[in-house]
């Protein structure tokens, strides 16, 4: 494997909005985060990841840009990007973007030129069809639920739609079309010039589409399909873009880009993540994809910490001899794993440490998610007026259509919801819990802010932050970086449902890292002179066995 500049390393999530609000408007701003920085470096964490900061109309949070090139107001300017990005590098911390490029928002200039002109140049740069048979040129699902087609705005009545996968104020862009290729490519090499480090880039096996749109056939009640159906079809079309935008934009810059891919198979997936890939990494969403294979949430199933391992653990074998995966226990779109993966007597601060040490002690580029290091759990929500996310609605009313009670509906989204995990940081047991000013925030605060948050946890060495920052510094340490970056990885005996254990092996070296969650202890047999690395608890090793304490977890050096 070829060394980069990147291994080694430990990833942040930062969502914007909810990270910090320096100006009193409810919502996070760059200025926010310019202030958390030093947080950030006391973590320990080289690179974070912003998730959209670029104008937008925010129908999908970000993820329908306006303008690539520039950076919403609700955020701040381009001078305190530049001002971030300086700040940020005097602390070693790189900063990677968003790149949203299979949809652009229906506000961007692009989309209201072709639909004022549809002989434009920038009609080109969009899907637009003809009906069949008086109905929408196929039959695909969006993300959002109903169809991907929506009739083309100015031109009602003449039977014309546009594509959009996701919702219908992100039209699809048309990557069959070189000259729009080229300005995409333009865009990325202009923020690279500018000095971020690379991209977490969205959704972006979609760009392929089958220029005939045959649909595919049903696969619920409402006669469509899935729209990730047509995607895995066309992963070779896919992969010729993926080629091209590498070599125009990623590979000169030697920047870092981290793939939102799903459904990768094993036979591509050296294509995908190899020495020579399209992107450096790929996120992990196995265990997510448990559950997006259904159409609604009130369809999905739980996931057991059981579950999850075994379901991680097959994908670090699968990538062993390829490359790396980046390992996430939460983000942006997923509700927060404390709460959805782990047995009850388990979702606590206890929990939080042992499921940290596997997500950062996993190999490849670990990513945390605000709020994650402290132990950020779901946020309770009492009404469907408190959400915000626009999938959170449509799942509403899906379960409502599937015969749920709107009580019943309500449950699922406190489980399932995107929202969760999109509520302001945790700062402090002041007001807001310390994100904000303002009378109310953009999304409700967490019920526990008042003692979950990070300035009771800073200065207590047993915190859930205080144990991060050990995860952390054992995986920077020199004497262990080289195992615990490029060390194989070996799945090891659970020996009861709720462990999660395994190695990192390297040139006859091998560190353990066992993670516990059941309500008992469980012993391991290692070597005599085996030496306790970290634990979260105090760990019993004698006689060539080591006991780990119910719910907590140990890494050790054989």
């Amino acid at each position: 494997m070829q060394t980069k500049w990147w291994h080694g390393k430990v990833a942040y999530q930062i969502y914007p909005k909810s990270f910090c609000d320096s100006n009193g408007d409810g919502i996070g701003d760059l200025q926010g985060i310019i202030s958390k920085l030093d947080y950030l470096k006391e973590l320990g964490v080289e690179i974070v990841w912003l998730s959209p900061i670029f104008k937008t109309p925010f129908v999908d949070q970000g993820y329908d840009i306006a303008d690539y090139e520039d950076i919403d107001p609700v955020f701040g300017t381009m001078a305190d990007f530049d001002e971030l990005l300086a700040k940020a590098k005097e602390r070693g911390i790189d900063i990677i973007l968003d790149l949203v490029i299979n949809h652009c928002s229906n506000e961007h200039e692009w989309f209201k030129k072709a639909c004022a002109d549809l002989n434009s140049e920038e009609a080109k740069y969009f899907y637009f069809r003809k009906g069949k048979n008086g109905l929408p040129p196929d039959n695909l699902r969006s993300y959002f639920g109903g169809s991907v087609w929506e009739p083309v705005p100015g031109h009602e009545g003449e039977d014309l739609y546009y594509l959009h996968y996701f919702t219908k104020e992100q039209p699809d862009l048309n990557w069959n079309y070189a000259p729009l290729r080229q300005k995409l490519f333009d865009m990325i090499n202009f923020w690279l010039d500018k000095g971020v480090a690379g991209f977490r880039i969205d959704a972006i096996m979609n760009i392929a589409k089958d220029l005939d749109f045959p649909g595919l056939p049903a696969d619920g009640a409402d006669g469509m399909c899935s729209a990730n159906k047509m995607t895995a079809k066309l992963s070779d079309q896919a992969a010729t873009f993926l080629t091209m935008m590498n070599d125009a934009t990623f590979k000169p810059h030697d920047a870092l880009s981290v793939a939102e891919a799903f459904g990768v198979n094993q036979d591509s997936l050296k294509n995908y993540i190899g020495d020579d890939g399209f992107f450096n990494t790929i996120f992990d969403f196995s265990a997510r994809e448990l559950n997006e294979k259904y159409p609604a949430y009130y369809r999905y199933r739980p996931v057991s910490i059981a579950k999850w391992r075994d379901t991680i653990f097959a994908s670090q074998e699968r990538v062993n001899d390829i490359g790396f995966m980046c390992p996430i226990i939460e983000n942006h779109d997923e509700p927060r794993g404390v709460s959805y993966y782990l047995p009850r007597h388990a979702q606590n601060a206890d929990g939080a440490k042992a499921f940290g040490a596997v997500n950062v002690l996993l190999r490849g580029l670990p990513f945390i998610y605000q709020g994650q290091e402290i132990g950020m759990t779901n946020t309770r929500f009492n009404s469907i007026y408190e959400f915000d996310d626009v999938n959170a609605k449509d799942n509403y009313k899906s379960a409502l259509e599937g015969g749920l009670t709107p009580s019943q509906a309500l449950e699922v989204l406190n489980v399932e919801s995107r929202d969760n995990a999109r509520t302001p940081m945790l700062w402090s047991s002041e007001k807001n819990a310390g994100f904000s000013s303002a009378p109310i925030t953009w999304l409700k605060v967490h019920q526990d802010y008042q003692t979950l948050n990070v300035a009771a946890q800073k200065d207590d060495e047993n915190s859930v932050l205080s144990f991060y920052k050990q995860l952390i510094a054992l995986k920077k340490n020199p004497q262990y970086k080289e195992i615990l970056t490029y060390g194989k990885f070996k799945a090891l005996d659970p020996v009861a449902e709720y462990v999660v254990p395994f190695a990192r092996e390297l040139d006859g070296k091998m560190i353990y890292v066992i993670a516990n969650f059941e309500d008992t202890e469980v012993s391991y047999g290692v070597n005599a002179d085996s030496k306790i690395l970290l634990s979260s608890k105090e760990v019993q090793l004698q006689d060539g066995r080591v006991t780990i304490p119910a719910v907590s977890c140990v890494v050790i050096e054989l």
